[in-house]
């Protein structure tokens, strides 16, 4: 089956339906939320990994043990996987081209985006909680 020809007079016009418009203005906004979120927390970030240069486990652990940087490192995680998988969800349907393809690499993409960040937030959750 041969896909239509999209050619910008065909995505200029308001009577095709080019992609979702919902879904895009949603992943646009969240995008830009994310990152603007990341902004702020770098500063944080920073802070942890000068905190922690030089020390061993014992005071790794003692920094993040700390509920309040715990707890906050881990949305910063959560923040960013979201911000991850929303960026490369546009590459993917910006360069992936074959329907079948891009279906795959876009599940992959979700499941990748979320198995990092549930593993990394359980990890400093299991340090704040558990040591």
């Amino acid at each position: 089956m041969r896909e239509p020809v999209i050619t910008p007079s065909t995505i200029a016009d308001p009577k095709t339906k080019y992609g979702n418009a919902k879904s895009s203005t949603r992943h646009f906004f969240t995008q830009r939320l994310t990152g603007a979120i990341n902004i702020l927390f770098t500063a944080f970030l920073i802070y942890i990994v000068i905190s922690i240069a030089g020390e061993g486990r014992e005071g790794v652990v003692s920094l993040l043990g700390n509920p309040v940087i715990g707890i906050v490192f881990a949305i910063l995680f959560a923040i960013v996987c979201v911000h991850m998988r929303i960026g490369m969800r546009e590459i993917i349907e910006d360069y992936v081209h074959e329907q079948r393809t891009n279906r795959l690499s876009l599940s992959l993409n979700s499941f990748f985006a979320i198995a990092v960040g549930v593993v990394g937030v359980l990890s400093v959750l299991k340090l704040v909680f558990w040591g």
